[in-house]
């Protein structure tokens, strides 16, 4: 595999499919931005943290159309300073590929956020 996680596109999954096992999550794993942990074998786990909860919601409504472009739709959990994000494939009750590509995706426009936010002032939360 060639190229970033976040390039390539979700995969719808029909089920029938095995999840993936511990050999083959690893190198996946490996590709993403630090802070993402594999949860009971079956889940993709991240918190992101923030300055407010005016950025937490920003990076929220970063991900709604990426989630949406994709059809792959994450879990959520928002409060003050935080998104932590729970990612799996609901119809395998386990991890796909595709599962690695989102989180690889929400890290992107995770960096993008704080890019925005280190160089515009007044930017989403910030005093101008």
């Amino acid at each position: 595999m060639s190229g970033s996680l976040a390039d390539y596109p979700c995969v719808p999954c029909r089920g029938g499919v095995p999840p993936l096992t511990a050999e083959q999550i690893a190198p996946l794993l490996a590709q993403l931005e630090p802070g993402w942990t594999v949860e009971g074998g079956r889940k993709l786990v991240k918190r992101f943290r923030f300055k407010n909860f005016v950025q937490a919601v920003a990076f929220v409504n970063r991900i709604t159309p990426i989630a949406e472009a994709e059809g792959h739709h994450p879990d959520l959990y928002v409060a003050w300073g935080k998104v932590e994000v729970y990612l799996w494939t609901h119809k395998i009750d386990g991890l796909t590929e595709s599962d690695f590509y989102m989180a690889a995706k929400l890290d992107r426009a995770f960096s993008q956020l704080q890019e925005e936010l280190r160089t515009s002032p007044g930017a989403v939360g910030e005093p101008a």
